[in-house]
């Protein structure tokens, strides 16, 4: 299996994320859709997961509240 067909492993940060294992996707943690490195613009720092729009990323945060 390349690279280019399995998920990456990535560590969150505040600024950008830090590839652990290459992939070239991850999986949101609201709706389990894939999202390419390259369109990843939302993830949490403290639960360390991805997600695929901003509207999923507030609905995560809001289930919490």
């Amino acid at each position: 299996m390349s690279s280019t067909d399995q998920p990456a492993v990535l560590r969150y940060e505040p600024n950008g994320f830090r590839v652990l294992s290459p992939g070239n996707y991850v999986l949101c943690a609201v709706s389990g859709e894939r999202i390419p490195l390259e369109m990843l613009r939302y993830w949490s720092v403290a639960r360390q997961e991805p997600y695929a729009s901003a509207a999923l990323a507030t609905q995560r945060l809001l289930a919490d509240a």
